[in-house]
């Protein structure tokens, strides 16, 4: 395990067994490599990591899943169906949001059901809803088919996608685009959230994520039975039989570098693991400042990821309930009375508001095995700042979670309190601690313009030569379908086995 001899197989390491990591791991097992993942936790996940309790199971991170095809792509480099290990259910309505006022619009694949929840809010919007479909339509292909699986490590590249950011609108913020195609404020709201699950600020981040809308409706939103960690499972057993390893309660110190190559890893254990090339899954300020911190770094330096700007954190509940609540839907996004404001605290002013908007995902409205009979499980997000807000989450975690608490049983689950049969939280301390995230940030670098693409940390590192990076932080950014791209990103750059490395 620790050298790499035969020169028919080479060695590589990934770092973490999130998406990103998994992906790559698998595709370097179809290109040849041997594969080794070491992975901190006691289980595969990062993220997407599961807890179970008192009979309940709750999925820790992503619980949406938007572009199936870029999973079954895994599953078929190892000649495999993935229909065969995981079972996806297509939800529609995708979500429902509650405004403030009590009002719902529901998020539908259905053009006609669409068009109807538009001419119910406001009449004059719908031709702008049709017109902004056909710019969301044009901007995925651009952006998502053209650039995503693209490596940006030149930039080159990015001079040559500059026509399409000017010629759709790119440099715009979504919020602004938006705001092109509707005039009520509602629905200005209801096709701008979306970077906020991603870590982004609607009114900063790119209008290229306008994409979403397009990417919905063609590929639908699922939901894979079981919860998103039986796409973990399945994952793990493509590894495993291609004769992939993963190594649990493994942290990497430090990457090896030897004459400006990454040689291999060195576990906080002081064991010595060494690979032909090494595949990074974790957030890569971390991989910079701390994975490398004895390698000298000409663009990605302690100043400059001290001077990056960081996505937003989230606070997040996990419970269980001894009763069923038939009436809230699979995903509900229930808003608060502000929105440009609460934004604003939580990107700019960077402080803890007293009021939220809530994502509220009950799986168990589409799955009842991941609670016992006649219960349900929830969890709730609630966008943060990062650490930067210089929150003291030892104390102001609970507090928090029972406003959250209280909030909820005003609105969708009455006697929450009384229903309660397991409880847990995550914080933005939490992701700092435990999924050594920088800044505790929930999904590494703000997907600002200039820090996507050829602005963002390279698939194919600028510092040492035969290191990698996947994940949310990297080419093409965060979210499922863009963590796992960037493992197709990656085999694109590492050397085919036949050319060694």
């Amino acid at each position: 395990m620790n050298d790499s001899t035969d020169a028919r197989q080479p060695h590589a390491i990934v770092i973490g067994a999130g998406f990103g990591g998994l992906a790559a791991a698998v595709r370097l097992g179809a290109k040849g490599y041997q594969v080794t993942i070491v992975e901190r936790l006691d289980a595969p996940g990062g993220r997407a990591y599961v807890y179970r309790d008192a009979g309940f199971t709750f999925d820790a991170g992503p619980t949406i899943i938007t572009a199936p095809h870029v999973f079954e792509e895994l599953w078929a480099l190892c000649g495999r169906r993935m229909s065969d290990d995981v079972t996806l259910r297509r939800i529609d309505p995708f979500y429902k949001i509650r405004f403030d006022d009590g009002d719902t619009f529901d998020c539908s694949a259905d053009l006609e059901r669409m068009r109807a929840e538009v001419q119910r809010v406001a009449p004059e919007d719908v031709p702008g809803f049709d017109r902004f479909l056909l710019e969301s339509e044009r901007i995925y292909k651009a952006a998502f088919e053209g650039l995503a699986a693209v490596p940006f490590h030149q930039f080159g590249t990015m001079l040559r996608a500059a026509p399409d950011l000017l010629r759709l609108g790119g440099y715009r913020s979504v919020y602004s685009k938006v705001s092109q195609y509707f005039r009520n404020e509602k629905l200005r709201i209801a096709f701008s959230f979306h970077p906020l699950l991603i870590g982004g600020n609607p009114f900063s981040t790119t209008a290229y994520f306008c994409l979403i809308a397009h990417l919905e409706r063609s590929f639908g939103v699922h939901y894979a039975l079981g919860g998103t960690g039986s796409l973990v499972r399945g994952l793990v057993g493509l590894i495993e039989s291609q004769g992939g390893h993963l190594r649990f309660s493994a942290e990497v110190s430090q990457i090896i570098v030897e004459a400006g190559r990454a040689r291999g890893v060195r576990l906080a254990s002081g064991e010595i693991l060494r690979s032909d090339i090494v595949v990074s899954n974790a957030d890569p300020a971390w991989t910079y400042s701390q994975l490398l911190s004895e390698t000298p770094r000409r663009r990605w330096t302690d100043r400059k990821l001290e001077s990056a700007d960081y996505s937003m954190s989230l606070f997040v509940w996990y419970f269980g309930t001894r009763r069923r609540y038939e009436d809230v839907y699979h995903h509900t996004m229930v808003l608060g009375p502000r929105y440009r404001e609460l934004l604003a605290d939580i990107f700019e002013r960077k402080v803890l508001s007293e009021d939220f908007s809530l994502y509220l995902h009950r799986p168990t409205a589409s799955d009842a095995s991941l609670a016992p009979a006649g219960c349900d499980a929830f969890y709730v997000l609630s966008p943060v700042p990062h650490l930067g807000s210089g929150t003291d989450w030892a104390t102001q975690a609970e507090p928090y979670r029972k406003s959250i608490e209280e909030r909820l049983e005003n609105t969708l689950l009455p006697g929450l309190s009384e229903s309660i049969v397991t409880s847990r939280v995550l914080t933005p301390q939490d992701f700092r601690d435990r999924l050594l995230s920088v800044n505790g940030a929930a999904f590494a670098f703000e997907p600002r313009l200039f820090q996507t693409a050829w602005f963002r940390p390279h698939n194919r590192s600028e510092e040492v030569a035969g290191l990698y990076l996947v994940g949310a932080g990297t080419h093409p950014g965060p979210g499922l379908p863009g963590v796992v791209t960037s493992a197709r990103v990656v085999d694109q750059l590492v050397p085919a086995v036949s050319s060694r490395v």
